[in-house]
């Protein structure tokens, strides 16, 4: 751990999102996480995922350990510069189909899924009975 805290800008710590130079942003502080690739639980495939961004929302959501937690302390290389990061990204929705109020074709399918196994129960029945009675 650093006596004298560094602090990095966001576009430099979003560079480091390899397998063998992984940085991530917790709680405003940086770590380079890249000793712990192998034998984090998660897999290196989790901690690849959350870098390029701030990964305090990932990590407080899986409950972590007090253990893992002290573990951060050996990873810790700086603070991150909040003015470089860059502010949250809207949300936006995927493109839905148009809605479609005459679902005629569909209501149609329905109907016909449900009347042809009846249709056909119907006549099974009547060709039982008829064949019954001779």
């Amino acid at each position: 751990m650093a006596s004298d805290p560094k602090a990095h800008i966001f576009e430099e710590v979003a560079k480091h999102n390899k397998t063998k130079d992984c940085w991530l942003i917790i709680s405003g502080k940086v770590y380079d996480v890249t000793p712990f690739m192998d034998d984090h639980p998660g897999g290196d495939e989790v901690l690849l995922s959350a870098t390029g961004k701030d990964a305090t929302n990932d990590f407080e959501d899986v409950g972590h350990s007090d253990s893992a937690r002290e573990m951060m302390a050996k990873y810790y290389i700086g603070e991150i510069d909040p003015s470089t990061v860059p502010l949250k990204r809207t949300y936006i929705p995927p493109q839905q189909a148009p809605y479609n109020p005459d679902k005629t074709p569909e209501f149609l399918i329905k109907i016909l899924q449900f009347l042809v196994p009846l249709l056909i129960l119907g006549l099974a029945f009547a060709v039982r009975q008829y064949t019954k009675e001779k």
